[in-house]
């Protein structure tokens, strides 16, 4: 089994890009990730939409709040 590494609505975390990669995963539906390092130095691998993960760039800072989805800052 694997483990869901898309954000939960009320999680919230905030941290700088060190990679992106993509996957089919299932095999049908294509799946976007950033490895972040956290502020706290943890590194953790996080699912993000499309969109976003057309715009960041390794070394840019993603901020995800409570109740909304992670954005570019």
């Amino acid at each position: 089994m694997f483990t869901s590494r898309k954000s939960g609505q009320d999680d919230s975390w905030e941290g700088v890009v060190t990679d992106k990669s993509r996957g089919m995963l299932d095999g049908s539906n294509m799946y976007h990730f950033v490895q972040l390092r956290l502020s706290d130095g943890e590194s953790r691998k996080i699912r993000i939409p499309r969109r976003l993960w057309k715009e960041v760039a390794v070394g840019d800072r993603l901020v995800k709040r409570p109740g909304s989805d992670p954005v570019k800052e």
